[in-house]
């Protein structure tokens, strides 16, 4: 064996043994074998290799996107137990998984790996839009969709309007204004020349994108159009790969239940201010809670709270006005109105309360968030309850309610500490009272 071969062949091994190289190299559109491997080298197989199906690949284009695909194969983006000596991928039927991401290989930032829907649910999704087409229980689900009435009229269109995206379940879409859907249009990260309210940069391929995660779970799309970047109390969206998405990491709230009265007060009054904002706003945009959970919410490292899951988050245009269509609902109803196995009609916008997020906070999440602790003032912890108990009545008016948070924030406010653990607002908050 000459040098050169032997040098390549002990380069190989090493670059096996610490899982550099993985089974395939991927383009933007799937898999592309690897060059032949000489019959010597094929007993050897890497520690770790990405699967198609455990990042969704092999069901794109029925996925989010790829733009952060490349992030995962040069290793830009690591799931936590890649740290250990053998690298091996997590269990695929978790719906979100911890991890680190980079931008020059030596600072690393805490992201979330997650899916649209649990691996169960989505095989369940992806059998009933073969089902619809009498295709069984296996098919081509991309040829299936794109076959559809509604993706044809998408294709011909390269203007997204209201009865493109009627009947789908995701709550932005209850009566989505045409300024909302321009938005969405402008602002989605999946394409190369985002910026125009046309689609006419956008391929067929992109288009089955966004109409497949609009359907499926809107978080991604509220990531993109409402940035925290801007100001929005939403965690930043990197991008996504097949079916995964990648975004930015926080420590869910109900971590802190039981916590000195210092942190809770703090995280209930950014709480109360967080859902005020989503109500009243520059751009005239009615974010609503149509539900609250404890892992809806969580906190960055430097003390700020944030909005990590947008699903169930509602959307009315206060500028246009309300949009909904006099046709019957059903008459858009498809496979797009079930991808996330929720069938159910939703409530028109006229039910939705100016105070309902409010109402929802104080009902579901501050009574567990704000517990009696043996160092608060009784009469403190008294008055606090009895605000909670106020704004989280759904029997009083809106104004009632939206009074009584107010009053709730104010009593909150001088109880927020003022630290470094607090970083967001540190040491601001020693020279303004408004921090």
């Amino acid at each position: 064996m000459g040098f050169q071969s032997w040098r390549a062949e002990a380069l190989w091994k090493v670059l096996l043994q610490f899982g550099v190289l993985s089974l395939y190299c991927w383009d933007i559109g799937g898999a592309v074998a690897l060059s032949p491997t000489p019959a010597s080298q094929i007993q050897h197989k890497p520690v770790y290799s990405f699967g198609r199906s455990f990042l969704g690949l092999d069901k794109c284009n029925a996925c989010i996107g790829i733009s952060i695909c490349k992030k995962f194969f040069k290793e830009e983006i690591r799931f936590h137990n890649w740290l250990s000596p053998r690298l091996k991928l997590p269990l695929s039927y978790k719906k979100s998984y911890p991890g680190n991401y980079t931008d020059d290989s030596e600072n690393w930032r805490p992201v979330v790996v997650s899916r649209l829907l649990t691996k169960y649910k989505h095989d369940v999704s992806d059998t009933n839009i073969c089902t619809s087409a009498a295709k069984g229980v296996t098919c081509s689900i991309e040829n299936v969709l794109r076959s559809t009435r509604r993706f044809q009229k998408w294709t011909s269109s390269n203007l997204l309007t209201p009865d493109l995206v009627q009947g789908l379940s995701s709550p932005m879409l209850r009566c989505p204004s045409q300024r909302l859907l321009d938005r969405i249009v402008r602002r989605y990260a999946e394409v190369l020349d985002a910026g125009s309210i046309l689609m006419k940069h956008f391929t067929d391929r992109d288009k089955l994108r966004l109409l497949y995660t609009l359907a499926v779970n809107q978080h991604p799309i509220m990531l993109q159009i409402f940035p925290g970047t801007e100001g929005w109390p939403f965690v930043r969206y990197y991008g996504s790969c097949g079916r995964m998405m990648v975004s930015a990491s926080t420590n869910p709230i109900r971590q802190f239940y039981g916590s000195s009265p210092e942190t809770t007060s703090d995280l209930a009054y950014q709480l109360l201010h967080v859902t005020q904002s989503l109500r009243t706003n520059g751009l005239n945009y009615h974010l609503y809670y149509t539900g609250v959970r404890d892992d809806m919410f969580g906190m960055f490292e430097d003390g700020r709270l944030f909005i990590t899951d947008a699903s169930t988050i509602g959307v009315i245009d206060k500028q246009e006005g309300l949009h909904q269509s006099n046709d019957r609902l059903q008459d858009y109803r498809d496979v797009f109105s079930c991808l996330s196995l929720n069938c159910k009609s939703s409530p028109p916008c006229q039910t939705v309360r100016e105070s309902q997020s409010l109402l929802l906070i104080c009902r579901d999440i501050l009574p567990k968030l704000l517990q009696p602790s043996q160092n608060q003032n009784k009469h403190l912890q008294n008055e606090m309850d009895r605000l909670i108990s106020l704004c989280g009545n759904s029997m009083l008016p809106d104004s009632s309610i939206i009074n009584a948070a107010n009053a709730l924030m104010a009593l909150l406010q001088p109880l927020r500490p003022c630290s470094p653990h607090f970083a967001y607002r540190y040491p601001e908050c020693k020279y303004n009272n408004a921090f």
